[in-house]
């Protein structure tokens, strides 16, 4: 599906009216998903974006795709980066600033920009841009709505294939390859450095409860260290905990979703944490709304666990992670942050995944993520799933 040609002037003119306000005489992007976001294609470019006047997509590989894709009307061939800079010289000013996306723009990038462009003053709009795409448009939560649909199929899949003794990669793999066969991309797109995931994090037990570099509560051995994170050959067992957290993206935009399964009943432990995940959930649900900061519904949720004896197990055991909640569109890890010390407020149309959760390294992993839109009175959940999922 392609991005309506009204849909991407809306957020080109939202980005030139920061550009305006932060004396910005245009913004040069590369990130293949600020690419797509503004440009409506993922073809090998650089879009600039004036501050006023027409954005022009400047593409290398390929044009005709670029051209198929993309309702942009100044869409030209660009082979060097010698005409790059040519192009930058007829249309701005020697001393005006251009924003560069320098939160994910190697070194080495930046260092041919700022040769090519000696002259220019090239500077961050990376804040600019990732403030813009935290709020939804009525597109793209339609789009949004489409992929928890195939969520709700995932976790009613799993719902019917776990078994006693199968592998956490088989399990991974038969949900993987049910999603794929109904469109999900494969690829979940991450914006931090060295950060990656594949569909999710699928375990079981104390597997899931292994830590890892990545930056979330849960972690799981994988395969081999050249990906340490996810499902591994650690194999279901009764009365333990099964982790299924998967992000499922249908035209580009993902939700993100937990539920825990099991065969047969958890330890008292793991069911009281597990209570008081929803107890969280719920109790942000009522906070959530225009104007109240991430700081202090993390906060609330940090209360809740200590109150309940929990808060060692809270979002990760030793090595914890400072948030409850994150931001999902285009990416996985977008705007806004339910977390320690963020006080940038809710706004209407944000969608943010909640992930109370509670690890023991002992047992595994137990809570619950659901994905929301922020809406004037509240939050709406967009993915649904019984929070209690029953197996046979």
């Amino acid at each position: 599906m392609n991005i309506p040609g009204h849909e991407l002037s809306q957020r080109i003119s939202r980005l030139q009216k920061q550009l305006q306000d932060h004396d910005m005489a245009g913004a040069l992007l590369v990130q293949r998903a600020d690419l797509y976001y503004f440009s409506g294609t993922g073809q090998n470019a650089h879009l600039f974006i004036p501050a006023r006047g027409e954005a022009v997509l400047l593409v290398k590989k390929n044009l005709a795709r670029a051209r198929r894709e993309s309702p942009l009307e100044a869409i030209v061939s660009m082979d060097s980066f010698t005409q790059l800079a040519a192009f930058v010289r007829e249309v701005l000013q020697p001393g005006d600033r251009i924003g560069l996306e320098m939160d994910v723009l190697p070194a080495n990038h930046y260092f041919r920009y700022q040769k090519i462009l000696d002259g220019f003053n090239l500077v961050d709009v990376s804040p600019l841009i990732r403030r813009i795409r935290a709020v939804k448009s009525a597109y793209e939560v339609e789009q949004m709505r489409e992929a928890a649909g195939l969520s709700k199929s995932v976790f009613a899949y799993a719902s019917e294939i776990i078994r006693e003794g199968m592998s956490e990669v088989e399990l991974a793999s038969s949900l993987e390859a049910f999603a794929r066969a109904r469109g999900h991309q494969g690829a979940v797109r991450m914006r931090g450095f060295n950060q990656e995931l594949h569909f999710g994090h699928i375990m079981a037990g104390e597997s899931a409860a292994a830590p890892t570099f990545f930056d979330g509560p849960t972690g799981g051995w994988g395969l081999n260290p050249s990906y340490p994170q996810g499902a591994g050959l650690n194999r279901v067992k009764r009365h333990q905990p099964i982790l299924i957290d998967f992000v499922s993206i249908v035209n580009g935009y993902m939700v993100d979703q937990t539920r825990i399964f099991s065969l047969g009943s958890l330890p008292p432990v793991l069911d009281r944490a597990f209570n008081t995940a929803l107890q969280i959930k719920q109790a942000l649900m009522e906070m959530g709304r225009p104007g109240i900061s991430g700081s202090k519904l993390y906060q609330a949720a940090a209360d809740l666990a200590r109150q309940a004896g929990l808060e060692e197990h809270f979002m990760g055991f030793e090595e914890k992670v400072s948030f409850v909640g994150h931001g999902v569109g285009l990416e996985l890890d977008e705007l806004p942050v339910i977390a320690r010390h963020v006080e940038l407020p809710l706004e209407e149309g944000m969608v943010f995944a909640l992930e109370p959760k509670f690890i023991f390294p002992d047992l595994g992993v137990v809570g619950i993520e659901d994905t929301f839109l922020v809406q004037p009175h509240g939050l709406e959940a967009i993915t649904s799933f019984a929070e209690r999922p029953q197996l046979d």
